[in-house]
C-alpha cells in the first residue's frame, strides 16, 4: 500500500480513519527508524507479541492494535520519549489485563496475572513487567462502583511510578480526546469515566519527578484540556 510522504505530520486519527491498520503500522515504523537496531529489535518482538495477543480483539470499528500503535507512536512522536522500555511497555500495557492466561501459558500453578507479568519480565525485563504493571487493573470488588475503583487504582499505581504515568496518560488521550471518533453507548459511558481522570493527569504529569520536558508537559495540559471540551460536549449538553 502506498501511503503519503507526509504520513508523518498525519494527526493518528486521521491515519486511522483514512489507511486503518497499515497505516499506522507504517507510521510507528518510521518513528522507530530513528532507534538503533537493538532497539528496533525489543520493539518489533513487543509490536509482534501484542498483535499476537490482541488479533482477535476490536475497539468497537476498529481492531484492538490500532488503540496500542497510537499509544506507541504518541510516546515516541508527541512525548518525545526514547527509553525502549517505555515504549515496549506502551505496546503491551493491556497485555496482563486482556491476555493473562495466554502469556503465562496453560499450565499455571498459581495466580495468572503474576505469572503472565514473570512471561514479560523474562522477555523484555523486569522494568518492563513493573511498568505494565503498574498501569494493569486489578480485581474489583463487585459491590463497588468500578469506575470509582478504576479511579483510585489509576491513582494510587502512578503515584509511585512517574514513568508510568506517561504509559497511561498516553493511553487517556487515545481514551478520552479519541472518544469522539467511536460510536454508540460507549460514548457517554467512556466520557463519564473519564472525565473525573483529568484533574488527576493534570498533578500528576506537573509533578517534578514526572521524566517529560516542560514543553511537552504543555503539550499534554492542553490535550487534558481538549479532553475536558469533549467531555463537556458529550455530558453536560441537554437532550
Amino acid at each position: 500500500m502506498e501511503f503519503p510522504a507526509y504520513l508523518a505530520t498525519m494527526p493518528m486519527h486521521a491515519i486511522t480513519e483514512i489507511h486503518g491498520e497499515p497505516g499506522l503500522l507504517a507510521r510507528f515504523r518510521l518513528e522507530v527508524a530513528a532507534f538503533d537496531d537493538a532497539a528496533r529489535d525489543r520493539l518489533t518482538e513487543a509490536l509482534d507479541l501484542a498483535a499476537d495477543l490482541h488479533r482477535d480483539d476490536r475497539r468497537v470499528r476498529e481492531p484492538y492494535l490500532n488503540h496500542l500503535l497510537r499509544v506507541a507512536i504518541r510516546l515516541m512522536h508527541h512525548y518525545q520519549v526514547r527509553d525502549v522500555d517505555v515504549i515496549v511497555a506502551g505496546l503491551l500495557h493491556d497485555a496482563v489485563e486482556d491476555h493473562p492466561v495466554e502469556l503465562a501459558g496453560p499450565a499455571v500453578d498459581g495466580d495468572v496475572t503474576t505469572a503472565a507479568l514473570a512471561t514479560l519480565a523474562e522477555r523484555f525485563g523486569p522494568r518492563v513487567a513493573r511498568l505494565v504493571a503498574a498501569v494493569t487493573n486489578p480485581a474489583y470488588d463487585p459491590d463497588r462502583d468500578r469506575d470509582a475503583q478504576y479511579r483510585e487504582h489509576v491513582a494510587a499505581s502512578l503515584d509511585r511510578e512517574p514513568w508510568a504515568r506517561v504509559i497511561k496518560v498516553s493511553d487517556f488521550t487515545d481514551n478520552g480526546v479519541g472518544v469522539i471518533h467511536t460510536v454508540g453507548p460507549k460514548v457517554p459511558r467512556s466520557a463519564a469515566k473519564y472525565r473525573p481522570l483529568v484533574p488527576v493527569f493534570r498533578e500528576l504529569i506537573a509533578r517534578p519527578d514526572t521524566p517529560l520536558s516542560a514543553p511537552v508537559k504543555r503539550h499534554i495540559f492542553a490535550q487534558l484540556d481538549l479532553a475536558e471540551e469533549r467531555f463537556s460536549a458529550i455530558l453536560d449538553t441537554p437532550t
